[in-house]
């Protein structure tokens, strides 16, 4: 086989996810992109299987969907001292010390 061809090999799609890839073997190292070869340790003579497929979106559950049995879920919701999270969370963060040694 000369170096300059390849052979595509079938790939089988999932089940669950359809996924549509195609894989290139006997690639020369030499004949890669060059960002993809500095990820590679091998030598320019070398050869590899390159496998190019379409990532699968991920959908996330939107807020109004969850639910949990859990009691602890929540218990400090009605805080109004927590009313701002991120405000609280730095406060709480916080050193309890100057760097001179002084209270904060």
């Amino acid at each position: 086989m000369e170096s300059n061809q390849y052979v595509l090999a079938p790939v089988a799609a999932s089940k669950e996810i359809q996924v549509n890839a195609i894989v290139i073997e006997h690639v020369p190292v030499a004949e890669l992109p060059s960002a993809w070869r500095a990820r590679l340790a091998q030598s320019p003579g070398a050869h590899v299987t390159v496998r190019i497929e379409e990532e699968a979106v991920q959908t996330s559950i939107p807020n109004e969907e969850f639910v949990t049995d859990d009691p602890l879920f929540g218990m400090w919701r009605d805080r109004e001292d927590m009313a701002d999270v991120a405000s609280y969370v730095r406060h709480i963060r916080a050193p309890r010390f100057d760097r001179n040694g002084s209270r904060n």
